[in-house]
């Protein structure tokens, strides 16, 4: 990494997190707890998990890694929410160098300042998730794929989008994935073709899907089922299979205020506004699907374009907010769309300035999110 670009990163990996911080000091200021605010919303599913581990049969939706990793630092004193603070600082770090070794400088910025970064500093697996699945991929297109592999294995402890990490991966080792520039403006090598090659880069994968395997298998041991955790999604989350129609359906009937006024009192229009943007965060996954496939990148219009469908046939739209941290490929391709072709001097001045405009408002929404997130309120 050039020394101009690190020192680029870093000061915007320790800006955006300082922001989110000055929102948390802020908020704790006003009156609320610390570790009340660092562990709102599914942080308490994970701080219940490390301390009873699946003694609810809710709780079988969410992924043993994170909770392992706060029971390890409760059995040295540390709060949970501490420890799930400290490891998505750190791991956000790690996600940051990764990505910046696939796309470069400009998207890894773009992704430590994205909206929802919130949830790469408080006790949620998008943050160790991508640390572990960006280096999976990073790998991948190095064409080590015993270490892609073991990096996958990691992912598919904190998330079921392990599952998905493995099939794009697969479709990597069997297609590619273009031959966008990287980081460090080398093309991409292309893989080897051929059925004994083609079978070398995917036999590793079968790594990450003993790891998920293992998981099925461990909750059948506790309750009798081999869909435990579909059985915890849809009972806790009301994640059963509907249609995409149905589905926008019911989150179009989710952005009504009135929806939520009995549930939520002076927050309903909160929760409403929210389920708007879940509606423009799966156009905005559309759309770099649809992008990604025009560049002929197969993996990660895949990679992409599966998270979309899984979403889309839930009761509706949830949590695609903060799953767009997950795609990697919307932020390399945000970058190349800044950079643009050749401008005069006047258009590129005009055009500094609004990225500049819409960086700024960016971050105003970043501090939004962490207030809604650090304050209690609904927060995707």
């Amino acid at each position: 990494m050039p020394a101009d670009d690190a020192k680029l990163v870093a000061a915007t990996w320790a800006g955006s997190r300082l922001l989110i911080a000055v929102v948390l000091a802020a908020v704790v200021a006003a009156g609320h707890d610390l570790r009340a605010a660092l562990g709102a919303w599914d942080v308490q599913h994970f701080i219940t998990i490390s301390r009873q581990w699946y003694a609810d049969p809710l709780e079988m939706a969410f992924f043993p890694g994170l909770p392992a990793i706060m029971a390890a630092g409760s059995s040295i004193g540390v709060a949970p929410e501490i420890t799930g603070a400290v490891l998505a600082l750190v791991c956000s770090a790690v996600a940051a160098a990764a990505l910046y070794r696939i796309g470069g400088t400009v998207p890894t910025c773009l992704w430590l300042i994205a909206p929802t970064a919130v949830f790469t500093t408080v006790g949620y697996t998008e943050a160790p998730f991508c640390a572990a699945a960006f280096w999976a991929w990073e790998r991948a297109r190095a064409g080590k794929w015993w270490q892609a592999a073991g990096l996958a294995a990691v992912a598919c402890t904190f998330r079921v989008s392990g599952l998905f990490l493995v099939g794009a991966l697969a479709v990597m080792a069997v297609v590619g994935d273009g031959q966008w520039r990287d980081g460090r403006t080398r093309k991409a090598k292309a893989p080897k073709r051929g059925i004994r090659a083609g079978v070398e880069r995917i036999a590793p994968l079968l790594l990450p899907i003993l790891v998920l395997v293992g998981y099925v298998v461990y909750l059948h041991g506790l309750t009798g089922s081999w869909t435990a955790w579909f059985q915890a999604q849809d009972r806790g989350w009301g994640r059963g299979f509907t249609t995409p129609l149905e589905s926008l359906h019911n989150t179009l009937a989710a952005t009504s205020t009135a929806t939520w006024r009995a549930t939520y009192g002076a927050d309903a229009g909160i929760v409403a506004m929210l389920f708007k943007l879940e509606i423009v965060s799966m156009l905005v996954g559309i759309a770099t699907t649809l992008y990604c496939l025009v560049r002929r990148r197969w993996a990660s219009a895949a990679w992409v374009g599966i998270q979309v469908v899984a979403f889309s046939i839930g009761h509706w739209f949830m949590s695609v907010n903060r799953a767009a941290l997950l795609w990697f490929p919307l932020f390399i391709a945000l970058g190349e769309l800044t950079r643009g072709p050749a401008r005069p001097v006047g258009l590129k001045l005009l055009w500094r300035g609004i990225v500049g405009f819409l960086v700024i408002a960016d971050l105003a929404v970043m501090g939004w999110w962490s207030w809604l997130f650090f304050t209690g309120k609904w927060a995707s």
